[in-house]
């Protein structure tokens, strides 16, 4: 276990950022909290809400006093923002860390800046989340018993990359270790996918002639699979392009699935319905049954 650290500096503080700053009070990881970001009101909202000590509208200021720097801002911003922040650090500097849900844009705008990634900058991303966004959705056990993805390179600091994992396994989290080019393939199936699909499904229904019927008829199941088109637009925005390569893929994959189900309900094919059914009611039995066990449940 790291030793508590004297300054934690968020950039962007919001339900991720927010919701590590409530950890890591809780578990005395760190002793102060600082924010910075561009909008005065959710950086003095988490004054108040005692999420964070103080705030500073100034990046450079911000790197100055940090031990720690997470950068917590959309997946987009987070790369342009490294423009500032990476040509600050000093070898002796804070360690940097984020939290996008792109590995690819973030590394290789690095790389573009500094010629490698920097020794002290590690990529991650808690899989953890909400519909809701802000500072004031943030909460103390949002990654509790939920994964963190390290994707660190072979020009990181092991000191850097430890203490970005002893931070994370100090929420509760459990951390796993990944390169950048998997992580970003398998979120776009597990995630980015999901998302996209379900904004799609939702704006269609919403556009049909039928739509004040279809949602006063719609029941727990759609409830439950399209709760997350309540999720950020512009935040979803910017995920799907910075990983749009392996978003077009995952949804070709889907499509081609998709089509041959169509396929076979057009054929009245129920025993090929009903294998891909079947196939995938196994599939889902088993990644609940991780669920359960990786909760301890």
């Amino acid at each position: 276990m790291a030793l508590p650290q004297k300054t934690l500096v968020i950039l962007g503080l919001g339900l991720i950022g927010g919701s590590l700053a409530r950890a890591l009070r809780g578990t005395g990881f760190c002793e102060r909290f600082i924010g910075c970001g561009y909008r005065e009101p959710s950086l003095q909202r988490g004054v108040e809400l005692g999420v964070i000590d103080d705030y500073t509208l100034d990046i450079a200021e911000a790197v100055a006093q940090a031990d720690i720097l997470v950068i917590c801002t959309p997946t987009l911003t987070a790369a342009d923002v490294l423009q500032t922040i990476l040509p600050l650090l000093g070898e002796g500097g804070p360690v940097v860390t984020d939290v996008a849900s792109v590995k690819g844009n973030i590394r290789d705008s690095a790389v573009e800046i500094c010629g490698a990634l920097p020794p002290r900058f590690v990529l991650g991303h808690p899989i953890a989340g909400s519909e809701r966004s802000g500072v004031d959705a943030s909460t103390e056990d949002l990654f509790v018993d939920h994964r963190v993805i390290l994707t660190p390179e072979q020009s990181n600091a092991a000191d850097a990359v430890e203490l970005v994992r002893a931070m994370w396994e100090s929420t509760g989290a459990e951390v796993v270790e990944m390169d950048v080019d998997t992580h970003d393939r398998v979120l776009a199936a597990t995630s980015h996918l999901p998302h996209v699909l379900a904004y799609a499904l939702v704006d269609a229904l919403a556009a049909s002639g039928d739509s004040d019927e279809i949602f006063r008829c719609a029941a727990g199941g759609f409830r439950d699979f399209t709760r997350i088109a309540s999720s950020d637009p512009i935040m979803w925005r910017d995920i799907a392009l910075a990983n749009r390569d392996a978003l077009l893929q995952a949804m070709d994959d889907f499509g081609g699935h998709l089509g041959q189900l169509r396929a076979a309900i057009a054929a009245g094919d129920g025993k090929a319905m009903e294998q891909m059914f079947e196939r995938a009611k196994t599939a889902r039995d088993a990644f609940a049954h991780q669920l359960t066990e990786r909760s301890g449940q």
